[in-house]
Parts: C-alpha cells; sequence; structure tokens
C-alpha cells in the first residue's frame, strides 16, 4: 500500500508538472496538510523540488536557473503590490473585458474584483492565467505563440491576431522599469510586442507598479508615459501629466 507520504510526493510532483510554479500555502491547502509537513517533504527531496522565496519549483528548474523572477519577485514589495492592484481594481466594473500583464505585480488584482462581476480577462502568463481559472463568472482569453520560461508567458503572431479580435475595456500593464520621461520598459524583449498591441487596442491602460520601479530603466522599452491614462503605485493614483 502506497504510504500517505509517498502519494503527497506523487500529488506535489504532479502539480508541479501543470503549474511549474506552486506557493506554499497552495500546496499545503492543495495535499490537505501543513505548511511544515510541505516544507519537510520539499526538503526530504532536494532531488525533486527546490524552495524558493516562498515557492515550490521543479529542481530542474534551480538548477537550471530557469525560474525567473517569478518565485523572487513574488515575495518582493510584496505588500505594495497588493496596494497598487487594490487601486487599480477601482477601474474595473461589471461586464469589462480587462487585459492582466505578466509578471507577479498584477497577481492580487484578481483578488480585488467582486466575486458577483461578471468579467473577460485576457493574459498571457501561466501564473495570471492559473489564478483567473480559480475566479467564479470570468471568461479567461489565454493568448499563444512561444513560450518563454524566463517570465513564464507566451508571446509570438498568434497571440497578437488574437488581440485583433477582442474587444478589450481596461488594460492594466506592469513594467520592471519606469522612467518618467522615457517612459516605460521592461527586462524581457518579448513581453513588449503584446504590452504595445494591447495598449494600441485597449481603451484605456493603466501602468502599475510598486513605487521600487521609478526611476528604473530596463533594456526592452514599450511605451512612452503619455500612452497611459494614469499612473497606479501602492501611494495612489497619479495622473501622467503630474507624474514628474
Amino acid at each position: 500500500m502506497v504510504s500517505r507520504k509517498a502519494k503527497r510526493i506523487v500529488d506535489l510532483s504532479g502539480a508541479l508538472l501543470e503549474r511549474r510554479v506552486l506557493h506554499l500555502k497552495e500546496a499545503a491547502s492543495l495535499l490537505n496538510v501543513s505548511e511544515m509537513t510541505v516544507r519537510r517533504d520539499v526538503a526530504e527531496h532536494p532531488d525533486q523540488f527546490g524552495y524558493l522565496g516562498g515557492h515550490i519549483v521543479p529542481a530542474a528548474d534551480l538548477d537550471a536557473d530557469v525560474p525567473y523572477e517569478l518565485a523572487r519577485a513574488a515575495d518582493s514589495h510584496a505588500a505594495a503590490k497588493r496596494e497598487a492592484c487594490a487601486h487599480a481594481a477601482k477601474h474595473i466594473g461589471p461586464g469589462d473585458t480587462i487585459f492582466i500583464d505578466c509578471g507577479t505585480t498584477l497577481l492580487s488584482l484578481i483578488d480585488y474584483v467582486p466575486e458577483s462581476y461578471s468579467i473577460t480577462a485576457v493574459c498571457y502568463a501561466l501564473n495570471v492565467a492559473e489564478k483567473l481559472t480559480r475566479r467564479s463568472n470570468t471568461n479567461v482569453v489565454m493568448l499563444g505563440g512561444l513560450y518563454y520560461p524566463s517570465s513564464a508567458s507566451f508571446s509570438g503572431a498568434s497571440g497578437l491576431e488574437t488581440l485583433d479580435h477582442l474587444g478589450i475595456n481596461t488594460a492594466f500593464i506592469s513594467a520592471a522599469g519606469v522612467d518618467l520621461n522615457r517612459g516605460a520598459s521592461c527586462a524581457h524583449f518579448h513581453e513588449a510586442p503584446v504590452k504595445q498591441k494591447v495598449i494600441s487596442l485597449a481603451q484605456r491602460s493603466f501602468l502599475v507598479v510598486d513605487s521600487s520601479k521609478i526611476g528604473k530603466l530596463k533594456a526592452a522599452f514599450f511605451a512612452p508615459m503619455d500612452a497611459f491614462s494614469s499612473l497606479i503605485t501602492e501611494e495612489g493614483e497619479t495622473d501622467i501629466a503630474h507624474a514628474g
């Protein structure tokens, strides 16, 4: 007979095969055990699992230095990101079609959408899609293309073509750098075409970042500041004209 511990290891491996990154709290809930038990299981199986920034990842990802900032960034400035999302969520209404950018900044946005709101959400990142699918009253549109492990997202012609057939009311865009003169930039070049296409199509776009990103400029520039309706951080919303 398979022991309960052995079954947990199998179930955890299966969950990681599907999701690639799993928060400790989610793993504990999935396995119906305490977080301490999950930590112990992970520590006892270093050949299968790695633990990084509150997240469990396949050991192979750690060895290959693949996990991106996804696990690291999830806990970086987490409170500020949640506060920024709380401000941003005020721009979502019932029946809206929204776009949620990749990364970890906008994950909490989903938590602030009232369950009574029936919405359509467009995304291109696995962590965002996974969380959206657990929400009721939500149609999820996942953009396709080539998968990029560096940001756990998809990008390519097929995803950009899909955007042409969608009517997006509000786009929530994240950035790794915000220079008030130059504009918004990100660390990964494959993200830029998706962000740019969405901004060009959406009725309105909001740049949502925690304030640690202000003053930084990353390699992949994707939009000037005036492309956005406003800048939203944990401190609230700032009109672009007064952002400087």
